[in-house]
């Protein structure tokens, strides 16, 4: 595996992790799950303070919600796909985020 390669599926799983890592917090501080619902409250400081949650929970937000339309109501193999592939961009997107921030700190190598 080149180490370009290696590097991408590290971002993608560190991207992952991370929006799990969010939501499940999220989920525990206020005992009920994330959704894009937040961003649906108006004008308000809670949704500017949404956006950025949200742009790193995406994935696992996205992935759950496909994964129970799927079963509920048998939404066709190539939507969840789709919506599978989008999940993934979007993970390897803010998991190399996450990277570069944790590099630009001194935290990383």
């Amino acid at each position: 595996m080149s180490p370009d390669a290696l590097n991408s599926l590290f971002s993608l799983c560190i991207g992952f992790a991370l929006a799990g890592a969010l939501t499940s917090g999220y989920q525990a501080l206020v005992q009920r799950p994330a959704g894009f619902g937040l961003l649906q409250e108006g004008v308000a400081p809670k949704a500017f303070a949404a956006v950025p949650f949200l742009v790193f929970a995406a994935p696992f937000i996205i992935m759950r919600n496909t994964l129970r339309g799927a079963r509920i109501e048998r939404r066709r193999f190539q939507f969840v796909m789709m919506a599978t592939v989008l999940a993934g961009f979007w993970s390897m997107m803010s998991g190399t985020f996450f990277l570069m921030t944790l590099r630009a700190a001194g935290v990383l190598a």
